[in-house]
């Protein structure tokens, strides 16, 4: 009998952080239309990504997030 490690699921916000990188590159990339179904409305409730001038953009809690979760992928 094998026994297979199952990883518990990632937290909607675990998820949400797992995938700034990634959001702010589309963002970076005026791709905003490629994120995915409700993420953004989650991101700004979290005050990760705000509207400036009719633009999302990372807020300074996204950035230090975005900057901690590559920091975390590269050790």
């Amino acid at each position: 009998m094998t026994t297979t490690s199952r990883k518990r699921p990632a937290s909607r916000q675990e998820a949400l952080r797992d995938s700034l990188p990634l959001t702010a590159d589309l963002l970076k990339r005026r791709q905003a239309c490629d994120i995915p179904a409700g993420y953004i409305d989650d991101y700004l409730a979290l005050d990760w990504l705000e509207w400036m001038g009719g633009t999302l953009r990372l807020t300074t809690t996204g950035q230090n997030i975005c900057r901690n979760v590559v920091a975390s992928h590269r050790r």
